[in-house]
């Protein structure tokens, strides 16, 4: 199974369930912790999907952190890949893995995470720039195939973890391609780096 297409159905599906007024924004949230663990690898990662209101942020203005940062966002998410052995997504993630020669899952690196100017340049932990590849690919899909705008209008997918590295930023353009996230990225820019 094509593991790209097997989160764009997946994705697909729980959105087209949403029907709130006045989503704004959808949080694409791909996160490791030490304490997830799958098939003996610990810091595997998750992904799940979601999404805030004007109502969730109060109104609050464009150029607003509470708007963006996702620590203000409700935190009601559908799981798509969780390290769970009866996990579906976590299965096929893990055997994508193996077919891309990706070892040593969960692995972090710290010596290779910054620069010599102490800017972090790491990647995560083995396998999760990849998996958030994927699942910016995926949204890119959704934007580009004008589903988003079709349901929402022009909202952006942010796709992100907690910290907002420069990966996130990455990602989020992908996802993005015709500047639905103009707005996420002006604030990223001054309020998180």
């Amino acid at each position: 199974m094509d593991f790209e297409e097997y989160l764009y159905k997946k994705v697909s599906s729980v959105i087209k369930g949403w029907n709130e007024e006045s989503i704004y924004a959808i949080s694409f949230f791909v996160y490791t912790n030490e304490s997830f663990v799958f098939n003996g690898h610990s810091n595997f990662p998750e992904f799940s999907i979601g999404y805030n209101t004007e109502k969730d942020c109060n109104y609050a203005s464009q150029l607003s952190e509470e708007r963006w940062n996702f620590a203000y966002w409700r935190q009601d998410m559908t799981e798509i890949i969780t390290p769970e052995d009866n996990n579906e997504g976590a299965r096929i993630l893990y055997n994508w893995y193996q077919s891309r020669g990706i070892e040593d899952i969960g692995l972090e690196d710290f010596d290779n995470y910054y620069d010599e100017n102490m800017s972090y340049i790491g990647k995560g932990p083995v396998g999760y720039y990849e998996l958030l590849t994927v699942v910016s690919n995926v949204a890119h899909r959704l934007q580009s195939e004008g589903h988003i705008a079709k349901q929402f209008g022009s909202i952006p997918i942010i796709v992100h973890d907690l910290e907002y590295s420069w990966y996130v930023q990455e990602a989020t353009e992908n996802a993005n391609p015709n500047g639905e996230a103009a707005v996420f990225l002006e604030v990223f820019r001054s309020v998180f780096l």
